[in-house]
């Protein structure tokens, strides 16, 4: 049922070291309440060789760059390659892959970064999780807590489908790209190489292979590009 949004639709589970922790659940928002005790079981396993471990609860790769003004709570990995950048704030609880960016301005909370994922300006990303290589555009955000405070709700699909979770962001596939000063909405669902124009305002299922269009809220299906 609804298997475009399971976890095996919009991830390459291969590409991330939350493996373990993914596959025992069938759809992604199911695991963000974990997120925070599989940090601290995973970190207890990494090797002092290849990580520095700067308090009880946080461990990062002797092989990442982290910028003297950079602000990071634990819970937190942070994986080799990884750049995070001037004034880039992670309030804990989040496992960030391999060569990824965290920019400046930016803010993490509670989230799984697969490999390549960059959020490399002026972004806020909550209660999510972002597949391999997606990219976030300047400004974008994604928005973890509806007005009223009740549930999150994922719209799009032939019922909505509830969440009992009062803080949702966005589920991201691999490949996304995020069009700058987008809002993703609580419970966005955005398929694997699908695209987002800037300025848009998201909410609900973006089918994989699609691009939002934000000037009309238009769906359309990604054309394959001609061989030669």
């Amino acid at each position: 049922m609804y298997s475009e949004i399971k976890i095996e639709a919009l991830f390459d589970l291969t590409q991330t070291a939350a493996e373990d922790l993914l596959v025992q659940f069938e759809y992604p928002w199911e695991v963000l309440p974990h997120i925070k005790d599989f940090i601290l079981e995973l970190g207890a396993t990494l090797s002092p060789e290849e990580y520095n471990q700067l308090a009880d609860d946080i461990w990062i790769s002797k092989e990442a760059t982290i910028a003297p003004s950079a602000h990071i709570s634990g819970p937190c990995i942070i994986m080799s390659g990884t750049e995070v950048r001037h004034c880039a704030f992670i309030r804990g609880s989040a496992l960030v892959g391999k060569d990824c960016v965290v920019g400046n301005s930016t803010e993490l909370k509670n989230v799984i970064l697969f490999n390549n994922v960059q959020v490399p300006h002026f972004n806020y990303v909550g209660d999510s999780i972002l597949g391999y290589c997606a990219h976030m555009g300047a400004g974008s955000i994604t928005s973890n807590i509806k007005s009223d405070k009740t549930d999150v709700t994922i719209y799009g699909l032939d019922q909505p489908i509830h969440t009992h979770l009062t803080k949702v962001g966005a589920l991201i596939g691999d490949y996304v790209e995020v069009g700058c000063n987008s809002v993703l909405n609580p419970g966005a669902i955005i398929g694997r190489k699908s695209s987002i124009y800037p300025l848009s305002m998201v909410r609900g299922l973006i089918p994989e292979n699609s691009i939002f269009k934000s000037n009309s809220g238009m769906i359309v299906a990604r054309m394959e590009k001609a061989t030669v």
